[in-house]
């Protein structure tokens, strides 16, 4: 039996950790929803809108605009009070989530929120 495999073992190894993290900073562009899917579940969405820095010679795009789930927690408390402007920030994890959208699979990329606060309301400074 082989001893279990830690951290340094690892990058000993030449093995790299693998990370699915992200933290989001920006604001809440319309108040978040809740909504209760066929199977039941519910869950809260809302976007939250980051600008880009501004690179020479890069995307025209100045802003993303990114989907994001709460599916259960402390979070959705919070989430349900935000508004449109919001200042927030968001962390998670990036999910592919399927499901069916009439006779057809469907897809979409998510931010699949696991904490998040309140920085500053809309309209306060």
């Amino acid at each position: 039996m082989s001893a279990p495999t830690t951290k340094k073992s690892k990058e000993a190894a030449g093995e790299v950790e693998t990370v699915n993290e992200v933290r989001l900073v920006g604001r809440v562009s319309q108040a978040p929803e809740e909504r209760v899917l066929p199977s039941g579940d519910s869950l809260w969405t809302f976007r939250v809108v980051v600008p880009r820095p501004a690179v020479r010679g890069g995307s025209r795009q100045t802003v993303d605009a990114l989907e994001c789930a709460v599916w259960g927690g402390r979070v959705r408390r919070s989430v349900a009070s935000w508004a449109e402007g919001d200042l927030v920030e968001v962390t998670g994890s990036v999910r592919r989530r399927f499901f069916r959208a009439g006779a057809a699979a469907a897809s979409r990329v998510e931010i699949e929120v696991s904490g998040g606060r309140l920085m500053r309301r809309a309209g306060s400074g």
